[in-house]
Formats: C-alpha cells, sequence, structure tokens
C-alpha cells in the first residue's frame, strides 16, 4: 500500500495527508474548491516549519513530505491508482454518500475505502458502494499531526483482511490504532459528545458561566482543556450534527441537543472557525462572549 487519496482539504483532510505523506507514503489530496487546496498546502508547510524550528523534523524531511503531496479538483483522477481513499469530507451523511459512490466507481477494485466520520454508520456508507467489505472507518484525532488516536470501525460487511490492514498502517504512520463496533458516535464521541452538550445545559440553566465550567473540569477531572473551550475547538455545528446522529441512531432523548448549542449554530457561532462561539477569537486571544446565557 503506498498510494493514498484524501478526499477534503479541510482541518481533519490537510492533517491526514501530512501525516501519510511524511510517512513516506504518495498522497493525492482532493478538494472541490482550489483555495481550498492551496489553503491546506499552506498548512501543511507551515506545521512542517514548526516541526522544524523545534527539531523534530530536519529541513530535508520537511521538502520531502511536501514532494510527495498532489493536489486535485478530481475525485475521479484522484482515486484512479489509489491504495486507500480516506474520505474526510464534513460531517453531512448525503454528503458522504454521494462522495463514496464517486469513490467506489473511481477506484481499483483492490481499494480500501476508509472515511474518517466521527459518528455516522459505517455499514450505512458501505451499502451504497460495490465493496462493503473493504469499507472501514478511520477516525483520526484533531490536531491529526499530533494526536496519537486512530478509532478503526469496523462496519456490518468489513472484512477481517481489511480491518488487520488498517490497523497495521495506523501503527506505520505512528498512530495507535483502537478497533471498535460500529454503532452511533462509536466510542469516542459517543462519551464526549453528552458531556460537551450536559456542559453547554450546565451553562444555560445558569448553573455556572463559561469560565467557571471550564476551571471545575479542568482543575478537578485533570481535563486539558474545558468542555466549552474543547466544542469550540471542534466545532459546534459538528458538535450538533453528532448530537442529532446520536439521538436519531439511539431514539434517547438524553441525547437531545442542548437549545442554547442549536440556536448557537442557527446563528453562525460556530466557535473557532466562525471566531466565536462560547468565546470570542477576533483578537487571537480567547474571551468569553458572556458568563451567562439567556434561555
Amino acid at each position: 500500500m503506498q498510494r493514498i487519496t484524501v478526499i477534503g482539504a479541510g482541518t481533519m483532510g490537510n492533517g491526514i495527508a501530512h501525516v501519510f505523506a511524511q510517512n513516506g507514503y504518495d498522497v493525492s489530496l482532493c478538494d472541490i474548491q482550489q483555495t481550498s487546496l492551496e489553503k491546506a498546502i499552506h498548512t501543511i508547510t507551515a506545521n512542517l516549519d514548526r516541526m522544524v524550528k523545534k527539531g523534530s523534523l530536519d529541513e530535508a524531511g520537511k521538502l520531502d513530505t511536501l514532494s510527495r503531496i498532489g493536489t486535485t479538483t478530481s475525485v475521479q483522477d484522484a482515486c484512479a491508482n489509489a491504495d486507500l481513499v480516506v474520505e474526510a469530507a464534513t460531517e453531512n451523511v448525503d454528503l458522504k454518500l454521494q462522495i463514496f459512490k464517486q469513490m467506489d466507481a473511481a477506484a481499483p477494485d483492490h481499494c480500501i475505502l476508509a472515511t474518517n466520520t466521527s459518528s455516522i454508520s459505517i455499514t450505512k456508507i458501505a451499502a451504497v458502494t460495490q465493496r462493503p467489505d473493504k469499507v472501514i472507518g478511520m477516525h483520526f484525532m484533531n490536531p491529526v499531526p499530533i494526536m496519537k488516536l486512530v478509532e478503526v470501525i469496523r462496519g456490518y460487511a468489513t472484512s477481517d483482511l481489511v480491518c488487520e490492514t488498517i490497523m497495521a498502517l495506523s501503527t506505520k504512520i505512528g498512530k495507535i490504532p483502537v478497533e471498535v463496533n460500529d454503532y452511533p458516535g462509536f466510542v469516542a464521541n459517543r462519551i464526549l459528545m453528552p458531556m460537551i452538550n450536559e456542559a453547554i445545559y450546565t451553562l444555560y440553566e445558569g448553573v455556572a458561566g463559561v469560565n467557571e465550567i471550564d476551571e471545575v473540569m479542568k482543575l478537578g477531572m485533570a481535563h486539558p482543556m474545558g468542555p466549552l473551550t474543547l466544542a469550540d475547538f471542534i466545532g459546534l455545528d459538528v458538535c450538533l450534527s453528532i448530537m442529532r446522529v446520536l439521538q436519531d441512531g439511539f431514539g434517547n432523548p438524553k441525547y437531545a441537543p442542548c437549545p442554547l448549542l442549536v440556536n448557537m449554530v442557527t446563528a453562525g457561532k460556530l466557535g473557532r472557525k466562525s471566531g466565536e462561539g462560547f468565546y470570542d477569537y477576533s483578537n487571537k486571544e480567547q474571551v468569553v462572549v458572556a458568563s451567562t446565557f439567556k434561555r
């Protein structure tokens, strides 16, 4: 397995491309927007420069990594000779199903099709392809070049060989793979997102303010960042999408997204990506927007 294609050049996609290229794989990075591809290469270059500055990579390693990444706006061209395709588009089930149909049609028969989805059913995605045994989840954590975990999610039809191959490949690129089964939210987000949602409810109900909630979880539970800071980092739209997947998948009211989360996403307050969420990032500093929110 040498030729890797990554579909989607956003935060996760460019991180996945970076990691594969740095570990000696030829990568085709695909996005429908040329500007997104240019931004991705800029981000990868900046991250590599940071590694060079820290001494964890030399200049030759940086240049070698960049030389291994090609870009294209054509899914067909990107997948034509791939051994593995990793889809890293936004967390939207209809979009992912559409992309997987295109990937399946364009990729050679031996190619494994993986998705970086953080919550959507692998079995559902695999069902729109002609190779459900070769469809698997590879849920990388953000930021991809730093975080070690890869959740490897088996769909109903995923073969043992494909799972073993992806587990071994994840180890080769310096990650620690953990195999899980295909249920809404898998493990990471089935546990994490209800906690974030409960933190938002705690704010919504006036129990404590933004800083206070984050400080309690950092100081009392040894979390590296508070749940509201983390929600802003992930993207409130992504948090909402995952909560809705959990709610729809389990039919349990305990997974209902907090009305405050729904309102903030509706208002376009998505966290870091929009410049404002629970905190304001407009001046490159994290400043609480408000200590409490009205219902």
